[in-house]
C-alpha cells in the first residue's frame, strides 16, 4: 500500500468512479476507448497529484480507480476529467460523434457514481473490536453486508 504525502497530510483516499455516455449510446468502441484511456491519463500533466490507478471502459460507461488528494472536491475532479476527455474525443472523432450526437452537448451524461474504497477489505459478516487506548474499553459493532 503506497501512501501519498502533501505538506501537512498523508493520505490514500481511493475512489471508484463510474460515469455513462449521454443517452447510454454505445460509442466507446475499440479505437475510441483506447484514445479515451490515453486522454484521461494525460490529465496528470496538469494535475500531477491525481493518481489514476486503473481505467476500465465498456461501450457505454467508464470505470476509474483513482487516488484523489483530500484538498480536491471529488465532484470537481470528475467534472474536469469529463470535460477534458469529452473535448479531446470530439476533436479526434468529430464525424463519428456528430452522427451519434446531433447537438453541441457533451458526450457524457450529467451524473456519476462514486464510492470510496477501503484500505482493508472487511469480511462479509464479522465483528470489529474497537480498543480505546486510554480507557481500554472494548466495544463491538456487528454488521452484515447485503448480498448483491
Amino acid at each position: 500500500m503506497k501512501l501519498h504525502r502533501q505538506a501537512h497530510a498523508v493520505y490514500k483516499t481511493q475512489y471508484h468512479i463510474i460515469w455513462v455516455t449521454r443517452y447510454r449510446r454505445k460509442i466507446l468502441v475499440r479505437g475510441i476507448a483506447e484514445y479515451f484511456k490515453q486522454a484521461i491519463r494525460e490529465v496528470r500533466e496538469f494535475h500531477p497529484d491525481w493518481y489514476i490507478e486503473e481505467v476500465g471502459v465498456d461501450e457505454d460507461h467508464v470505470h476509474l480507480h483513482m487516488v484523489i488528494p483530500p484538498k480536491y472536491a471529488v465532484s470537481k475532479v470528475i467534472e474536469t476529467l469529463k470535460s477534458v476527455s469529452s473535448g479531446r474525443l470530439k476533436m479526434k472523432f468529430p464525424h463519428f460523434l456528430s452522427k451519434v450526437y446531433w447537438d453541441d452537448g457533451g458526450i457524457w451524461a450529467r451524473g456519476f457514481f462514486v464510492s470510496r474504497l477501503e484500505l482493508t477489505r472487511p469480511r462479509s459478516v464479522g465483528t470489529f473490536a474497537i480498543k480505546e487506548s486510554k480507557t481500554r474499553v472494548k466495544r463491538s459493532l456487528n454488521y452484515r453486508i447485503p448480498r448483491l
